[in-house]
C-alpha cells in the first residue's frame, strides 16, 4: 500500500510539472498516459496506438520498413477535388501565402521522426490563408500521403460536402492534419510523432489566425486540447487553444471525423456533425443555410 501511494505521489508531481511547462510556453505534452514505446494511450474512451488498422477502416498494404528498397506508390487518377487557389494582389496576403509556403518546406524536409523514411509524400496542408475556419483532421491516409494533398480520398470528398452544406468552399477555408505525414497502417499517431509535428500545426494557426478550428475527431480533438477524453465528451460545446501561452484564445469546435460517419452514416451522427456545423456558423455571425436531405 505505501508503494502505491508513493506511485500516486510521484504520478501527481510530474503531471503538475508538465502542467507548469505548458504554462511556460511547452508547445504541446502527452497529458494522457503513455507506454514506454511513446505511443499515446486516452485514459478513457479512446484507443491505443496499434501497428494494425483502426477497426472498420479499410485494410490497406502496410508500409515498407525504413531502410528497404520499396517500389515507388501507385498514385490515383486526377485529383477529383480541385487544389483550392486564392488569387490576390494583397501583399499581406500574399506575405501570409510565402509564410504557409516556407512551413511547407520544412515539412517536406523534416525528419524528426521516423514517419518521413515510409511516406511517399509529407501532407502539409492548403487552402485560404485568410479562412474563418481550419479543419483539423489526425493524419494523412493513403490517398492524401500519394497526393501529398489533406482530406481527398472518400473522407475528404465527404468533408467537401460538409462544407458546401455550410454554404462555404474548399477554398474559403484551410484544412491541415496534427501529422503531416501517414502513420503506417493508418495506425493512431504516437504521443511522440504528434510532440514532433504539432509545432508546424501551430504555426499555420498563427499565420492565418482563423476564428474558429473544427476539430475532426478524437485524435485531433484530444492534441488540440491536450486532453485524454472522449470526442463524445469533447463535442457539443466550444473550448479554447492558445498556441502560445499569452497568445489569443482560439475557439475549437470538436466533431466526428468523415470517416468516421463514412463507418457509421447513422442518422444520428450526421444530425451532430451538423448541429456542430450549425454552432460554428452561429458564432462566426454566418448565415445557416437550410439543410437538404444530400447533405449530411
Amino acid at each position: 500500500m505505501t508503494q502505491v501511494k508513493e506511485m500516486q505521489r510521484l504520478i501527481r508531481a510530474v503531471r503538475g510539472q508538465l502542467q507548469a511547462e505548458l504554462t511556460l510556453g511547452a508547445r504541446w505534452l502527452p497529458l494522457g498516459r503513455v507506454s514506454l514505446a511513446g505511443a499515446a494511450r486516452p485514459a478513457s474512451g479512446g484507443r491505443a496506438a496499434a501497428p494494425s488498422a483502426p477497426a472498420g477502416s479499410a485494410a490497406r498494404k502496410p508500409a515498407v520498413q525504413a531502410g528497404a528498397g520499396r517500389a515507388p506508390a501507385a498514385r490515383p487518377a486526377a485529383a477529383e477535388i480541385p487544389v483550392p487557389h486564392v488569387r490576390t494582389s494583397d501583399p499581406r496576403v500574399l506575405e501570409k501565402q510565402r509564410r504557409l509556403e516556407a512551413i511547407a518546406q520544412q515539412v517536406r524536409q523534416c525528419t524528426k521522426c521516423p514517419l518521413h523514411q515510409t511516406r511517399t509524400n509529407p501532407v502539409p496542408g492548403e487552402g485560404n490563408p485568410e479562412a474563418l475556419i481550419v479543419f483539423v483532421g489526425e493524419a494523412p491516409g493513403a490517398d492524401e500521403d500519394a497526393q501529398g494533398r489533406p482530406f481527398v480520398g472518400r473522407a475528404g470528398k465527404l468533408l467537401t460536402q460538409i462544407i458546401e452544406a455550410m454554404g462555404l468552399r474548399r477554398e474559403d477555408v484551410y484544412i491541415a492534419n496534427v501529422l503531416k505525414s501517414r502513420p503506417p497502417n493508418n495506425r493512431e499517431p504516437s504521443a511522440l510523432e504528434m510532440a514532433a509535428c504539432i509545432g508546424y500545426l501551430y504555426e499555420q494557426i498563427e499565420i492565418i489566425a482563423p476564428k474558429m478550428i473544427v476539430a475532426l475527431g478524437a485524435c485531433a480533438a484530444r492534441a488540440l486540447l491536450n486532453t485524454p477524453a472522449a470526442i463524445g465528451q469533447l463535442r457539443g460545446r466550444f473550448h479554447e487553444l492558445r498556441t502560445q501561452p499569452l497568445g489569443p484564445a482560439l475557439k475549437v469546435r470538436a466533431t466526428y471525423h468523415p470517416a468516421y460517419l463514412l463507418r457509421s452514416y447513422l442518422p444520428e451522427n450526421r444530425r451532430r456533425v451538423w448541429e456542430d456545423m450549425q454552432a460554428v456558423l452561429r458564432e462566426l455571425g454566418l448565415p445557416v443555410p437550410p439543410r437538404r436531405k444530400q447533405e449530411p
